[in-house]
């Protein structure tokens, strides 16, 4: 164990199951050696599909093999898995309700030398969107891996967004993984940073750095869709405010779910995210962030001004 990479804990997780889950497949669509698929393909080579650059093929294969009992992960690109298959996950898997789990890696700005064709600023949207559809982003790679495994107990359509970049923990490795269920990996009184994927290594600096002047309570939900309205509600309650913290478009993510959630509450809501606006290349992946406003000092910028209105 101990990944610092989401897509290694993706695949090495699948292997693990794999092996006593014979259920599992896995399809991709060129793409193998970034999903992490050659994984499972050099483990179980009877048992991975490539179905070379044809998203929509292998989401109706991926559907057709459910429909035998199979438990099948099809992995692409975020921007790839969501857009060039909407079609097929509607029509066929979602409609349907059936057991295929869907892997957008590289997603949010996380291939940031490929520019806006390659990022997904917009998948949670569409994703979310979706009914009979579950949502998931998990900070980190330990969250990855007991994620997967949720994934392969629960029944029916899900979608998981994984980043491309190593990146430190901030959860613990082990912890069960219960979808649906936000959890507070930092205490605090005055303002609530509900965070989610990436960003939520981000909030915990912001909030390390107003320590003393404002206290942040850390929200991290790994579980876009569905989102627990009730706890919610309950985790926000006696705060001044709120900020929702996603590398992902403010239109249609986690922003837009938080103050759906909280649309009965009086309760301001400030977003950090992307405004709207497609991706861009980059030398690499920090200068990216920085540029679209997703820095811990964003965080703590959006946290000050909501505490002081």
């Amino acid at each position: 164990m101990g990944y610092t990479n989401q897509r290694i804990a993706y695949g090495s997780t699948l292997v693990e199951l794999g092996k006593e889950n014979k259920d599992i497949v896995v399809l991709d669509a060129d793409l193998g050696g970034s999903t992490m698929g050659k994984m499972f393909e050099q483990a179980y080579p009877d048992r991975h599909f490539e179905m070379g650059i044809a998203e929509a093929n292998m989401t109706s294969v991926a559907a057709g093999l459910a429909q035998t009992g199979k438990i099948p992960f099809s992995n692409s690109f975020a921007v790839f898995a969501g857009g060039r298959a909407y079609d097929q996950i509607r029509q066929t898997i979602a409609i349907g309700k059936l057991n295929v789990k869907i892997c957008g890696s590289s997603a949010g700005l996380s291939d940031f030398g490929d520019g806006a064709t390659h990022q997904s600023v917009e998948d949670i949207a569409i994703m979310r969107s979706i009914p009979n559809m579950t949502v998931l982003c998990p900070a980190d790679a330990n969250e990855t891996v007991e994620a997967v495994k949720a994934m392969v107990s629960m029944k029916g359509p899900c979608y998981i967004r994984l980043n491309r970049n190593d990146y430190e923990n901030v959860t613990q490795e082990g912890e069960p993984f219960v979808i649906g269920q936000p959890k507070v990996l930092r205490e605090g009184n005055d303002v609530a940073v509900v965070s989610t994927g990436y960003m939520t290594g981000l909030a915990m600096k912001a909030a390390d750095c107003l320590e003393g002047r404002i206290s942040v309570k850390v929200i991290n939900v790994s579980t876009i869709k569905p989102l627990n309205r009730e706890k919610i509600i309950e985790l926000t309650k006696g705060v001044k405010g709120v900020v929702t913290v996603e590398e992902h478009s403010i239109v249609g993510g986690l922003g837009s779910a938080v103050t759906e959630a909280l649309r009965r509450e009086c309760i301001p809501v400030e977003y950090v995210g992307i405004e709207d606006v497609f991706g861009c290349s980059a030398h690499n992946y920090q200068d990216l962030l920085k540029y679209y406003g997703l820095t811990a000092e964003h965080i703590e910028e959006a946290v000050e001004n909501i505490w002081q209105r």
